[in-house]
């Protein structure tokens, strides 16, 4: 399969997990923490964090194209990513769940959309059997 690139974004982090992350052209430039014992310094984000946000902007236009192509109107369409850092055997492992909704669609046709979509989202497709992930539509 030939790769085409589009659009390449790059990041530096400095300091891992205590330290900062910043894109080359600074339009994301975030102090990184690790919550403890659930609750994160005000001002700090995770890679968690930026990963949902990703993954759900992302998501999000995936579900637009496969909506767009069905003939649904998904302006008004939510998706939400929960990442999730845990524990395994090996060290650490991510995990996602992924929620869906369009206003106006059953649960049964809003789980189809929302599979399509996941097929075709390229974070989905990045992460397909590398991490644990679940689809809902809410």
């Amino acid at each position: 399969m030939a790769f085409e690139t589009l659009f390449t974004a790059t990041a530096t982090a400095k300091g891992g997990r205590h330290g900062h992350s910043q894109t080359s052209d600074g339009s994301v430039s975030v102090d990184l923490g690790m919550p403890k014992n659930g609750v994160l310094e005000q001002g700090k984000t995770t890679p968690e964090h930026l990963f949902a946000a990703g993954y759900a902007a992302c998501f999000g236009s995936a579900l637009e194209a496969v909506a767009k192509r069905k003939g649904v109107d998904a302006s008004q369409g939510e998706v939400t990513v929960a990442a999730s850092l845990g524990k395994v055997e090996d060290g650490f492992a991510l995990a996602v769940k992924i929620t869906g909704r369009i206003p106006g669609q059953d649960q049964a046709a809003m789980q189809a959309l929302l599979e399509e979509a996941h097929r075709m989202c390229p974070y989905s497709k990045a992460t397909r059997g590398n991490i644990e992930a679940t689809v809902t539509a809410a």
